[in-house]
């Protein structure tokens, strides 16, 4: 499926699940928009890899998590596109315990703002002021990235990828999906993502990754049904598949995690009974 005329807004395209969705989108002919805050070196990539691409491109510097920045964002959407077809929510922030710590040390101090704010606020902002960008088209849909750390929180094998407040705020993402389809139909759909291990987002190309011993590595996989992480180009499958062939899904959580929040328990041979 063509995407030529069609705009899609892309935020932290420069980290890997970012860029695998942002490819993509790129490859079927949409017209991209990708506002970057942090991660300077990755950005100038980013804007190197899409402006060769497509020069049919929006790029501009936005702190997500302040309602005027958003707002300049959309102001500046609207001017250059008209319209936009796309919301891909991928942003969030959130301190690995086995990097970080607890939220107790001092190198931590506004470590849980952080985390509510670019989970959670920033995710709403983005929602809120694009809407009226996006009402009135046909197609139109928005996918709110979130994690299984909104199930499995900071315990067991997960304990060392995921905080309170980051599990918190992800968990909080499937009550803004509900609501945002309820507000957004019937010509916007509005779902979301749930994912677990990825490589560059907590699992392999991670600090905190790489923190764990193979013993450790080894119960993630044997956790996992699948028995490894996931792939960007997986994660940017399945967000393409919700975007714009799901076209009779909305209000609906999809968990790729490989299997990882159901892993604990597997089924055993059906007993011979007694009788």
């Amino acid at each position: 499926m063509r995407l030529q005329g069609k705009t899609v807004l892309i935020p932290g395209a420069s980290r890997p699940i970012g860029r695998a969705i942002a490819r993509r989108f790129a490859d079927k002919g949409a017209a991209l928009i990708l506002p970057y805050h942090d991660w300077p070196e990755s950005n100038q990539e980013m804007i190197e890899e899409f402006a060769g691409k497509n020069s049919n491109f929006l790029v501009m510097p936005v702190d997500l998590r302040h309602k005027d920045q958003v707002i300049a964002l959309t102001d500046a959407i609207k001017e250059k596109f008209g319209s936009l077809d796309f919301l891909v929510n991928n942003i969030e922030r959130g301190g690995m315990p086995v990097v970080h710590g607890s939220y107790d040390q001092a190198h931590n101090e506004g470590q849980w703002d952080l985390e509510i704010t670019t989970t959670l606020t920033a995710k709403w902002l983005l929602y809120h002021y694009c809407l009226p960008l996006m009402r009135g088209g046909n197609g139109r849909a928005v996918i709110n990235l979130s994690s299984v750390a909104a199930i499995t929180g900071r315990s067991g094998v997960m304990a060392a990828f995921f905080n309170d407040g980051y599990s918190a705020a992800n968990r909080a993402i499937s009550s803004f999906t509900e609501t945002w389809a309820r507000e957004a139909a019937p010509d916007i759909r509005v779902n979301e993502l749930m994912i677990g291990l990825i490589q560059g987002r907590h699992g392999e190309g991670t600090r905190g990754w790489g923190l764990l011993t193979e013993k450790e590595h080894d119960e993630l996989r044997q956790r996992t049904l699948l028995e490894r992480t996931g792939l960007p180009d997986e994660v940017a499958t399945a967000v393409f598949f919700l975007a714009v062939e799901a076209t009779f899904m909305t209000g609906t959580v999809m968990r790729m995690d490989g299997g990882i929040v159901l892993g604990a328990d597997r089924v055993p041979e059906i007993p011979t009974g007694i009788l």
